[in-house]
């Protein structure tokens, strides 16, 4: 794929199925992306034949703005289910684990949704600022006291991973298993994290040519272990109740509707994968851009209330920490000039979406005063809005208060990234910073 402008590239350049691609720096994967919202349809792509799971019969590519948002208005044809998360349909065996209401349409999607956003709405979340900020004041603490290091682990993770887990009453003991788990679970093409090796034999990397045997059990496994985390905390909290949110979830009676063990089991692993990786990775993405536009880093402080909620919508724009969401067609369907037909697949990049040049002027440019910031960071329009938006946001802007207050230099080197095309993460991130009185 020749990378050095996007002027070079051609349709014939890009395959979306290939793991180089989602390797290749994160400037030229937009530029791939602007080459593909310029063709005049959409452009179908296929996965290779992954064993247990069969041949994948491939996806149209939303990469438009008005294409992703009019798939996500439309849930009744652009349908979540079987799946949402898996460019393939998985089976039976690993659907029991991973099959949450993000792979549900109403009424079941409805039914669990109504019953959760009570734990998410703007009271409950005023009452948690106070600990996020407790919390996000003691890690920047041990930051300082540690001294400069991995960003990730000793930061980004950190604050996520204990408000979701604490809202949950998962005990601190937990915390780091749960951390390793979803990692695999959204790592699951990253040979670091599922013990596999890229299969290179028939000359191209692909998803499919990872050692599937021992991924797919390596996965299924991260799964099964958050399963029974989650059924003791249920049978637990089913018994005594004490006020966090497996309690509510597991007692919850709302016109006669409660969550089945599998339906609580499914969300709790929802929760603290979405609610540990999405977050994490827009905190250190955040810290690489401010450090890397560091006009855009001083522009905040002169005025950091007036402008942190406008930054924290455009670093969730400009890394789209969740590339791509799938949706599976119930009928025909005509969509800008192209008929999708029923039971094809289409692939929402938001990222993709988030960079369109019709809807964002100089989108490829970082600029935390951006308005109107319409961005699909968080998912398209319609019932599968983030449940969590608002807590993220709550969680980057006491995060980046905390960190620009106490070390106002903190910079980012160069990101080890996860080799991914489902989640724009990152494993590693060093950082340095100086220490009073240095």
């Amino acid at each position: 794929m020749t990378t050095e402008n996007s002027t070079r590239l051609t349709l014939a350049d890009i395959d979306l199925s290939d793991l180089r691609f989602w390797a290749r720096p994160l400037e030229q994967r937009a530029q791939a992306f602007a080459v593909l919202r310029a063709q005049p349809d959409p452009v179908f792509f296929t996965l290779p034949k992954i064993p247990f799971l069969g041949q994948s019969p491939g996806s149209w590519a939303l990469v438009r703005h008005a294409d992703v948002a009019e798939a996500s208005r439309r849930p009744q044809v652009f349908s979540s289910e079987p799946s949402a998360t898996s460019p393939t349909d998985m089976p039976g065996w690993m659907n029991k684990y991973f099959n949450s209401m993000i792979d549900m349409d109403d009424p079941r999607h409805a039914k669990i949704r109504r019953i959760v956003s009570r734990a998410f709405s703007p009271r409950m979340l005023a009452k948690a600022e106070d600990d996020i900020a407790r919390r996000a004041a003691r890690i920047v603490d041990e930051l300082i006291e540690a001294g400069p290091g991995d960003f990730v682990s000793q930061v980004a993770v950190r604050l996520p991973v204990e408000v979701i887990c604490d809202m949950l009453g998962i005990p601190a003991r937990h915390h780091r298993r749960v951390v390793e788990l979803t990692n695999v679970i959204v790592g699951y093409t990253d040979p670091e994290y599922v013990g596999a090796t890229l299969d290179y034999s028939g000359g191209t990397p692909r998803i499919g040519r990872l050692r599937t045997t021992r991924m797919l059990g390596t996965v299924a496994s991260a799964g099964w272990r958050l399963h029974r985390l989650a059924a003791r905390l249920g049978r637990e909290r089913r018994a005594a109740p004490t006020g966090d949110l497996t309690s509510a979830l597991v007692n919850a009676n709302i016109d006669g509707e409660r969550l089945s063990p599998r339906e609580f089991a499914t969300f709790f692993l929802l929760l603290v994968v979405a609610g540990n990786e999405t977050t994490r990775n827009a905190i250190a993405h955040g810290l690489k851009l401010f450090t890397d536009h560091p006009d855009q880093r001083a522009l905040l402080l002169e005025d950091f209330d007036g402008r942190i909620g406008g930054a924290v919508e455009e670093i969730v724009r400009f890394s789209s920490p969740v590339i791509f969401m799938r949706r599976n067609l119930t009928r025909d369907y005509e969509m800008n000039g192209h008929t999708f037909r029923k039971g094809d697949k289409v692939t929402l990049f938001y990222g993709s979406a988030n960079r369109d040049e019709t809807v964002f002027s100089d989108p490829d440019t970082f600029d935390i005063t951006r308005s109107p910031n319409p961005h699909v960071g968080f998912g398209g329009p319609g019932p599968h809005f983030c449940l969590g938006a608002n807590l993220a946001r709550r969680e980057i802007t006491v995060m980046f208060r905390e960190l620009f207050t106490r070390v106002p230099d903190i910079a980012a080197g160069e990101p080890d990234r996860l080799m991914s095309g489902f989640i724009n993460g990152y494993k590693r991130l060093p950082c340095t910073f100086t220490r009073a009185g240095e």
